[in-house]
């Protein structure tokens, strides 16, 4: 142990306590023992190699500390004034600390008097971690050493010199020699940078430094990603739910999917999703050929529509064939017109079959609407196949809006999709303000229009482009669940499916998942079978170049 140069003592105004180097500028400690950093300096210095004396350092991660004795989070990362020629301290597996025999454990501390240091022999009491933080210590015998101030912030160790936690708390006496140290796994919630220092069990050593190799090129690349869809990614839509307040950084959520979740391959699946996105090229603006099918009231009759179906060719829409029409016949003339709008397109255009419909049509089934007499393909499962709304095609302030948001969302990556809960007591008004605050980009219902219509209302009344549901959904919306609901699991499914998807690219997202659930065993149980994408971008719905005749002739 005399050996291990990586121990260090620390002074800040009146405290003396211990860390350890765990890289050449980082030193561990407890948060207590810089407590007067901001009006004192911190000073760092390594008993066992005098000769690169006192070494200025800065507090550069908190573990969130408030003073208390039983408060959580007494942890500080210091940050050298410059690097040391000195090898880091090396971290046993989580647990370590607990086997059978319990094994002895060393503490190298500064009490009073002894600024050279002097070491502590304890052993780690078997039983659950107290208030989920902290193993509590026992001396190893009635005499030598106890935990004493100035053992704060030390290393705890294995007789190999592995570290197993850090000292945080002593209660060193005549008659007690006790105290109390984070172990490695909970001082990983306080700093992700032990994520990639400590041998976590079930994870291979290439697969944990890969995760944070990818964690500092996204940060060094500032790559804009929410971590909180990474996750889900991940863990999958059944995978433990988000924690309370969520993942501050990229690295924490990374650290948090290493340590917290049971299964060894979130790892694995949260790197390869985040290499994914940094080799993404950026999103690219839209460039969409669409051949629109427009339905309207035709003022003749309540059963009576308008139908024009058309092309879009060098930023015009060319009609192909309108007519007025009985509801019942709308589908086979979509079905005859649409071969013929696809033929019109500039060859290897991107096409995209987009139904522009009145409110009350939203959810109908087209994407399950067969090619042909002679073709029983749906129709969502042959082309990226959208609906949109007519009346907002009809408003100029959601026009100007939707092109301003799609302006933004042409440099960015995946949107974050703001969930309508089902049963959701939100009011209708509560929720355009959280749609207008949050900037909203793709918003989820758990059930169709009729479900809720206030608050699905909102969402084409907000510029939110993308609005999706299931044309089914919960059969008892608006109501409290004890329980998981039909509604609810489409929306984390969804939510897991979409994750980094650029909004430009989710028709062809939709359509694969459309192509999934159609060659599924069991088509009606995958979430996207009845799946109804609301996508919505301006520069897609060119004005129309004339009409063929007279739609009520």
């Amino acid at each position: 142990m005399s050996d291990a140069a990586w121990h260090t003592r620390i002074r800040c105004g009146n405290e003396v306590g211990a860390g350890f180097l765990v890289s050449p500028r980082q030193v561990l400690t407890c948060a207590h023992v810089v407590t007067a950093s901001e009006t004192s300096p911190v000073s760092v210095s390594f008993p066992n190699r005098a000769d690169l004396g006192e070494v200025t350092a800065e507090v550069t991660v908190h573990g969130g500390w408030r003073g208390g004795d039983t408060d959580p989070g007494d942890l500080a990362v210091l940050e050298l004034e410059r690097e040391v020629p000195l090898t880091p301290a090396v971290f046993a597996p989580p647990g370590a600390e607990r086997g059978v025999p319990a094994p002895e454990l060393v503490a190298y501390g500064f009490p009073r008097g002894y600024d050279e240091g002097t070491l502590a022999l304890y052993r780690a009491v078997p039983g659950p971690l107290i208030a989920g933080e902290w193993v509590q210590l026992e001396a190893a015998s009635g005499h030598g050493q106890p935990l004493a101030h100035g053992f704060s912030g030390a290393a705890v160790t294995l007789a190999d010199g592995s570290v197993v936690g850090m000292v945080t708390a002593v209660a060193g006496g005549r008659d007690v020699r006790a105290g109390r140290m984070l172990p490695t796994e909970v001082m990983a919630r306080y700093w992700s940078g032990l994520g990639e220092l400590v041998p976590t069990p079930g994870h291979a050593t290439d697969t944990r430094r890969r995760l944070y190799t990818l964690v500092r090129r996204a940060e060094r690349a500032g790559l804009r990603c929410d971590p909180h869809r990474l996750y889900v990614d991940a863990v999958g839509p059944f995978g433990p739910p988000l924690p309370d307040g969520g993942f501050a950084s990229l690295a924490s959520a990374a650290a948090y999917v290493q340590w917290e979740v049971p299964e060894p391959e979130a790892v694995a699946r949260f790197a390869d999703r985040l290499r994914e996105l940094l080799d993404e090229p950026p999103a690219r603006p839209s460039a969409w050929s669409p051949v629109v099918v427009e339905i309207e009231h035709s003022g003749a009759g309540p059963d009576q529509v308008t139908v024009e179906v058309s092309a879009s060719l060098d930023g015009r829409r060319h009609p192909v064939g309108a007519r007025r029409l009985p509801r019942a016949a709308v589908r086979a003339y979509v079905q005859e017109r649409i071969d013929e709008a696809v033929a019109h397109l500039t060859p290897g255009a991107d096409e995209l079959l987009a139904f522009v419909l009145p409110r009350e049509w939203l959810n109908e089934p087209v994407a399950h609407w067969e090619c042909g007499a002679d073709d029983p393909t749906p129709l969502g499962c042959a082309y990226p196949l959208v609906v949109a709304d007519r009346s907002r095609h009809r408003s100029g302030r959601l026009r100007h809006q939707l092109r301003k948001k799609w302006q933004k969302l042409d440099t960015g990556t995946g949107a974050v999709v703001h969930r309508v809960e089902c049963g959701s007591p939100e009011r209708p008004a509560g929720l355009r303000k959280r749609l207008w605050d949050g900037g909203a980009e793709l918003a989820a219902f758990p059930a169709p229009p009729t479900a809720a219509p206030q608050h699905f209302e909102v969402g084409l009344n907000v510029p939110v482009p993308v609005l999706l549901w299931p044309r089914t959904g919960c059969p008892e919306p608006g109501t409290d669940h004890e329980g998981p609901c039909s509604g609810g699991t489409f929306l984390d499914e969804l939510t897991a499916s979409v994750a980094g998807v650029p909004p430009a690219e989710l028709p062809h997202h939709i359509l694969s998942s459309r192509l999934t659930a159609d060659a599924a065993e069991e088509p009606d149980r995958h979430w996207a079978r009845d799946v109804q994408l609301l996508w919505d971008d301006p520069r897609c719905f060119p004005a129309t170049a004339a009409s063929l005749h007279s739609p009520v002739a």
